[in-house]
């Protein structure tokens, strides 16, 4: 949020896909070279990361135009979908506790944003496109986590970025400052430990529970909004963030019984 005040958004995304990369070659060294001319999947990790990319660029393309409760709101409808895209793509039982949560979930956001008035816009279009292209991204992790590690799909999608977002940042460079530098290779280490974190989580829990836990965005958004700009969240906003938690500690106190 502070460098795209001053920084093109494609400039900020080539330094943490290159970050990124870099992090995945000090760590995985020739083994992942290796391993990323192997893999008989690269098509599906190409294919994967262009997806995820178009995303991006649906979302923030809507973001221009679209007040940013109802485009949350919109965009997460993706919960939604990555529940009904695990019954058939994954095989996944979808129990009643996972479509609770799901459900309660989105009822915060619903609260939380008020997203009433919207109304059917090429932005609406937009942003409905960006949650169904990142829910189906999803579904792609969790198949392409049985078959290839961690580190090859972080390194695979990084470098689709980072050619893509490469070559538009040749036509607006926008040299940064040391202060800004120091953002842009943070938001690279921070963003290469995010990912890390989801493809290893996305080999142990089912794309439906990852779904519920995706609304949890919603209210760390709130805490660090506050945290770092003292924005103050209304009532709804509390209500909201409320039901969310309430949907998050329902489906894991849920998933240990049935665990148990």
């Amino acid at each position: 949020k502070w460098l795209v005040a001053t920084l093109p958004v494609w400039q900020v995304l080539f330094f943490r896909s290159i970050t990124v990369m870099l992090g995945c070659l000090v760590w995985g060294r020739g083994r992942l070279l290796a391993r990323m001319v192997e893999t008989p999947l690269k098509a599906a990790l190409a294919g994967r990361a262009a997806i995820t990319l178009l995303a991006w660029l649906c979302y923030f393309t809507a973001a221009r135009s679209m007040p940013l409760a109802q485009l949350m709101t919109l965009y997460f409808s993706a919960p939604l979908i990555i529940t009904v895209l695990a019954i058939p793509l994954l095989g996944e039982r979808v129990t009643a506790a996972r479509w609770i949560s799901v459900v309660v979930g989105f009822v915060g956001v619903l609260v939380a944003s008020d997203p009433f008035g919207v109304r059917v816009s090429l932005a609406t279009v937009l942003v409905l496109i960006a949650a169904a292209l990142w829910a189906y991204a999803i579904i792609l992790m969790r198949q392409i986590a049985r078959r290839e590690s961690s580190m090859v799909q972080m390194f695979s999608q990084n470098l689709v970025y980072f050619l893509v977002t490469g070559t538009l940042t040749a036509f607006t460079w926008k040299t940064p400052t040391a202060g800004q530098f120091v953002l842009l290779l943070s938001i690279g280490v921070l963003g290469g430990a995010g990912q890390f974190t989801m493809f290893e989580a996305v080999k142990f829990a089912p794309a439906s529970v990852m779904a519920t836990v995706e609304y949890s965005a919603l209210v760390w958004g709130f805490v660090l909004g506050y945290l770092v700009w003292g924005d103050i969240p209304s009532v709804a906003i509390f209500a909201g963030a409320g039901l969310i938690l309430a949907a998050g500690i329902f489906l894991v106190v849920m998933e240990q019984r049935r665990g148990r």
